[in-house]
């Protein structure tokens, strides 16, 4: 299993400070395989994505291990040639006088901007030129991040993400403070790229960010993993009212799904 597979998460327990997030966490997805991770503020969905990008370490202890990509142990400089991140606190982290063109080719070294010791090839700057282009960002690359739409920042996040040809992007409430416009044309650009074979880990509480092309969704709730399935199968209004603890009702069209009140 472990050649196949992107993520393995055995018997995992993990902490955020003084608090115990998982005690006992067990989690496997596919190479190209696309998976939506739902619950409730404080579930765990980020600390299970620090798990993955290394930023958080699991207790060592016997019987428990993370692999990505097969590897328990893994370069970060080459973790982050194959997996891409998109969050809110990666944006709040940039430096707001580096240009949009700087994002993008800051995601060659790993860093949060252009400095002086950092020197770009010509090879990489022209794939950061395609990467703009390919999500419309045409025109607004020289201009500073400070000075950009919150939907802007969030795309020059993307192309900085996918800047290495990833074989996976994880997307930490990737419309989080986004209008309806910036929310819906990024939610239409992650469809495209799941569609196109990239892998999409997303780790959301609002089941309108679940793009058609992901078709497993897996729930967290008290410390581990409550349901795991087809995406027709959990996001049911009895699962989600059960889950976020309120009588609730899912709505689908074409391949989205909406929560109202029950």
């Amino acid at each position: 299993m472990t050649d196949e597979t992107l993520l393995e998460i055995c018997n995992a327990r993990a902490f955020r400070g003084d608090t115990e997030v998982f005690t006992d966490l067990s989690l496997v997805i596919k190479r190209g395989e696309s998976v939506a991770i739902l619950g409730p503020n404080g579930a765990g969905k980020s600390t299970l994505l620090k798990l993955i990008t290394r930023d958080i370490y699991p207790v060592v202890r016997a019987g428990s291990s993370i692999k990505v990509f097969g590897k328990a142990l893994i370069d970060i400089r080459e973790l982050r040639k194959i997996i891409g991140l998109v969050s809110h606190d990666l944006q709040a982290d940039y430096r707001g006088n580096t240009s949009g063109f700087d994002v993008v080719v800051s995601g060659f070294f790993g860093a949060l901007g252009s400095y002086r010791h950092l020197q770009a090839q010509q090879s990489q700057l022209a794939r950061a030129r395609e990467v703009i282009a390919q999500l419309g960002l045409n025109g607004l690359e020289q201009r500073m991040f400070m000075t950009l739409s919150s939907g802007q920042q969030r795309r020059f996040l993307l192309a900085r993400a996918l800047i290495h040809r990833p074989q996976a992007l994880i997307l930490d409430e990737p419309t989080a403070n986004l209008d309806v416009s910036a929310s819906f044309g990024l939610i239409r650009t992650l469809d495209e790229l799941c569609c196109s074979g990239t892998s999409l880990i997303l780790a959301t509480h609002h089941i309108e960010e679940i793009v058609p092309g992901i078709d497993r969704v897996v729930l967290l709730a008290g410390g581990g993993v409550v349901a795991d399935g087809r995406k027709r199968d959990i996001l049911t209004s009895a699962r989600l009212s059960e889950l976020y603890g309120t009588p609730l009702s899912v709505l689908e069209s074409r391949g989205y799904y909406r929560l109202i009140p029950a």
